[in-house]
């Protein structure tokens, strides 16, 4: 038995192993999910802190997704020879100790470095989470249902965690706040040292998979898939990026920003529910072309709204900005072909999330160029193309589906 499954029970029933395995990826991902978007909430106060201007401030969100898309495929190989267990506890107390880090920057070189470790220690968690549990949920069936429990738990932890550091900085400076987000990946990583199951358990439930769960796969639809999520991505990583500074610009204060971004992921928490059982009752490219286009429309209006308002449509935005992932995440093991699961999953999150590093960077010069209410009306422009590359999803799915 692998040496950091110590604690798990030995031998494990397969109930057992499918409830660690999905409370361990749940919790894998509320934590990560929530220490890369309280960066959103950090980013107002490092720019007075450092007169950073906003290419700087797009840098510091891009090299953070840049480092957590660049080491998806190292990530799941280095999974196969080191153990999905060993990674991914260490990777999550790589992202805690980064946060502390900063917590002692003096300048943008020290976050820079910070953000760019959190990033790596972070890129450990989207492709090994969810094979774990797909491989653990595959032989009894409810793969998506579990994969949708995951990704709702990533949204729960970006509601908290930005919310609660929002309310702390009221009463607290922002080097103390960030000190207890590290503590909190800290704290994480010994948490899945605990709970994950272990390997040995994780592979033979894996054996127990029916042999027609494994399909041929469609390698034009995943691509496709992946190049739709990239987008989508993008457009959701440059808005939350300059959100704060939308609001800021409407006369919102810090504790203000960090109740917009907690109403905000409510909504997209329940987005990822609502959208995933939308998914399957009209179909991937319906829900897709409802919930993208409804988004650009919104942040469209969320320029034009005063403060009041755009606070009461935050939710809604929040809906349909995060719902379109649930739907997409979905779709990846239908098109991924027979044993490369794993890898499927880290091409795809490697485009979702270098979408989202490279976005911020280029909304930023736009905005240093022009201004920030013109980058983000580009970004709505950017959600148009993937009603197309939805269509061609929908194919692929089809020639899987026989």
């Amino acid at each position: 038995m692998n040496d950091l499954n110590h604690a798990t029970p030995a031998p494990a029933n397969d109930t057992q192993v499918r409830r660690r395995s999905l409370l361990a990826g749940c919790s894998a991902h509320a934590v990560h999910d929530g220490l890369t978007d309280v960066i959103y909430v950090l980013l107002p106060l490092w720019q007075a802190q450092f007169a950073l201007s906003y290419g700087q401030i797009g840098l510091l969100r891009g090299v953070y997704s840049a480092m957590m898309a660049g080491f998806q495929l190292l990530a799941s190989r280095a999974a196969r020879r080191w153990g999905r267990e060993r990674l991914l506890v260490g990777g999550t107390a790589l992202a805690g100790l980064a946060y502390l880090l900063a917590g002692q920057a003096t300048g943008l070189a020290v976050l820079l470095l910070a953000l760019a470790l959190g990033g790596l220690g972070a890129s450990t968690q989207h492709p090994l989470a969810s094979s774990m549990i797909t491989d653990t949920h595959e032989a009894g069936g409810g793969v998506k249902e579990a994969l949708a429990q995951y990704n709702f738990a990533g949204d729960i932890g970006k509601t908290l965690v930005p919310g609660l550091v929002g309310l702390l900085l009221a009463v607290a400076s922002w080097r103390a706040s960030v000190t207890l987000v590290g503590l909190l990946g800290l704290g994480c990583a010994v948490l899945l040292w605990w709970l994950m199951p272990s390997r040995d358990s994780t592979l033979a439930m894996q054996g127990k998979a029916p042999k027609a769960a494994n399909g041929h796969g469609s390698l034009s639809g995943l691509w496709a898939l992946i190049i739709t999520g990239t987008l989508d991505s993008a457009v959701r990583m440059g808005f939350l990026t300059f959100l704060p500074f939308l609001l800021k610009a409407k006369g919102a204060g810090s504790v203000g920003i960090g109740l917009a971004l907690t109403l905000l992921f409510i909504g997209g928490a329940f987005g990822k529910l609502f959208c995933g059982y939308l998914g399957a009752r009209i179909g991937m490219m319906k829900t897709v072309w409802i919930t993208e286009s409804s988004t650009a429309c919104l942040i469209v209006l969320a320029v034009f709204l005063p403060y009041g308002g755009l606070m009461l449509m935050l939710p809604l935005l929040g809906l349909v900005l995060n719902g379109t992932s649930s739907v997409l995440y979905g779709a990846v093991p239908d098109l991924a072909a027979a044993g490369k699961r794993e890898q499927a999953f880290s091409l795809f999150y490697t485009g979702t999330i270098g979408g989202g590093a490279l976005a911020p960077v280029l909304a930023g010069l736009l905005s240093d160029a022009s201004s920030v209410m013109v980058a983000i009306m580009v970004l709505a422009a950017l959600l148009l193309l993937t009603l197309p590359l939805s269509w061609y999803v929908q194919r692929g799915l089809h020639v899987e589906g026989g």
